[in-house]
């Protein structure tokens, strides 16, 4: 048998892993301490772990994350107001199956953008198809699309993504062209895919930032009345490890 031939051929089709793998063992012989089944089975597994982890390296780099953030990474020590047992089983991903929506709020500091990266993170994890935006960038952006002709192409692309993170929600004014984009990607999502939204502004505020009323009730409608609610309280992580690292350094 021509073992060398058999490792290109598999490089050809792709499975490198498995091709690697192959190689390896039969410099050292460890192939033949497997039966037959056993060790295609081991390079099968090999070649599978290696998509799925190149699978999800993809996700991660398309969703376009600020920073890395995972659930493992949490602090629940600091006092502001959340609640590990609710946002664990959030982390379970049953909130995407059933189409619902996560809403962050809080002041500036509190971490709603790590949570809301987190959860993202976690669903890259789950092979779940994930995008993460500035919302004011994103608006600004999708005027842009208008003028290019291709704001339908890039409302698909974000109509397709299971689910979608909305960071730093309304700090930024919305005009009448931002109001009909938001309720063009709320509308495309509604009961179909999930979105989180990360805000400093309270839920109660958001029907005056959205502006004219239709709209922003009609927005609302969407996006809050099928949520989970997480409410973070609480002075600033960042000022507190700053305090932290001063008191250090003295």
């Amino acid at each position: 048998m021509n073992n060398q031939n058999t490792i290109e051929k598999m490089k050809q089709m792709r499975l490198t892993a498995m091709a690697e793998m192959h190689y390896t063992n039969i410099d050292i012989n460890i192939n033949q301490q497997y039966t037959n089944d056993q060790y295609v089975t081991m390079l099968i597994d090999q070649e599978w772990e290696n998509k799925q982890n190149n699978k999800i390296k993809n996700l991660i780099k398309k969703a376009n994350f600020r920073y890395p953030a995972t659930i493992q990474d949490i602090d629940y020590s600091a006092h502001r107001h959340l609640d590990r047992n609710a946002f664990e089983r959030l982390a379970l991903l049953d909130f995407i199956r059933n189409h619902e929506n996560i809403i962050i709020t809080g002041a500036t500091g509190t971490g709603k953008s790590y949570l809301a990266q987190a959860l993202g993170n976690q669903a890259c994890m789950m092979l779940v198809k994930t995008l993460y935006f500035n919302t004011a960038r994103l608006m600004d952006y999708l005027k842009l699309t208008r003028l290019e002709g291709t704001y339908t192409k890039n409302l698909l692309k974000i109509e397709k993504a299971e689910l979608l993170i909305l960071d730093d929600f309304g700090l930024a004014a919305f005009d009448n062209q931002s109001r009909q984009t938001l309720m063009d990607i709320f509308e495309s999502k509604y009961d179909r895919n999930s979105i989180i939204v990360a805000s400093q502004i309270p839920v109660s505020g958001w029907h005056e930032i959205i502006g004219e009323g239709t709209i922003a009730d009609a927005i609302l409608d969407r996006i809050v009345h099928s949520s989970h609610r997480i409410q973070l309280k609480g002075e600033s992580l960042r000022k507190n490890k700053l305090k932290s690292s001063k008191t250090e350094a003295n």
